[in-house]
C-alpha cells in the first residue's frame, strides 16, 4: 500500500502544477541584478518554481544576522542545527500577503520540532512589519533588511534572490536544500520540503 509521504508528495506536486499557472513573484529585487547576466539556475522572475538541492550539490552554510522587528538579535548562530525556512518579503506585496497564512501554519505544524522559520523583510521599517504580523498573525520572528541588506546579501552569496516572495529551506547545516520562488497557496509544497529535509538525519 503507498505510504502517506506518497500522498503527501503526489498532493505537493498536484499544487505546483497548479501554482505554476496562478502566481506570480512581485519583482523588488536590486540584488536580482547581479544574477541576470549570469547563472540564474534555470530561473525566470514571476514564474512559480520548486527547486530540491541533493545534500552533495549544497553549497557552504550561509552566514546571517540581524535585528527583528522586535529589536531582538537574531542570526545563524540562533539556528544552528534546525531545519530552517526563510521567507524572504515586504508588506505591500501581494503574493506575500497571500502566502502569509500558509507560512504560519507550516511554523505551526513544525514548531515543536528541530525546525525555525525567519522572515527577511526586505523593505519596511519595524513598525510596518509588527503590523503585518499582527494583521495576518504571524508569530515566527523576520529581520528588518530594507536599510542594511545585509541578511539578503549574505544568502545572495548562496543562492538567486531575483524575486520576492522566495522561500528557502536550510538543512541542519545552514546550506540552502530546497528553493520556492513566488508565494505558495497551500501549506502542502513546504510542508513536505521540510519534511524531506529533516528526514535526512533520521
Amino acid at each position: 500500500m503507498p505510504s502517506k509521504n506518497l500522498f503527501r508528495r503526489a498532493a505537493a506536486l498536484a499544487s505546483v502544477v497548479v501554482l505554476g499557472a496562478t502566481l506570480a513573484a512581485c519583482s523588488n529585487d536590486p540584488v536580482a541584478e547581479q544574477y541576470l547576466s549570469g547563472d540564474s539556475k534555470g530561473y525566470i522572475s514571476g514564474e512559480f518554481q520548486v527547486q530540491e538541492i541533493a545534500p552533495e550539490d549544497r553549497g557552504e552554510p550561509v552566514v546571517w544576522s540581524g535585528v527583528t522587528e522586535d529589536g531582538d538579535d537574531l542570526s545563524s548562530d540562533d539556528t544552528a542545527g534546525k531545519v530552517t525556512v526563510v521567507n524572504f518579503w515586504y508588506a505591500d506585496c501581494a503574493p506575500c500577503r497571500t502566502e502569509a497564512p500558509h507560512l504560519e501554519k507550516v511554523w505551526q505544524d513544525h514548531q515543536d520540532g528541530d525546525v525555525a522559520f525567519v522572515g527577511v523583510n526586505v523593505e519596511n521599517e519595524a513598525e510596518t512589519a509588527r503590523a503585518f504580523a499582527e494583521k495576518f498573525e504571524i508569530t515566527y520572528p523576520s529581520l528588518i533588511d530594507g536599510k542594511s541588506g545585509e541578511a539578503k546579501l549574505a544568502f545572495a552569496a548562496a543562492t538567486p534572490l531575483q524575486a520576492t516572495p522566495i522561500t528557502l529551506v536550510l538543512d541542519q547545516e545552514g546550506r540552502v536544500a530546497a528553493r520556492i520562488i513566488s508565494a505558495i497557496d497551500s501549506p502542502s509544497v513546504l510542508n513536505t520540503l521540510v519534511d524531506d529535509v529533516l528526514n535526512e538525519a533520521a
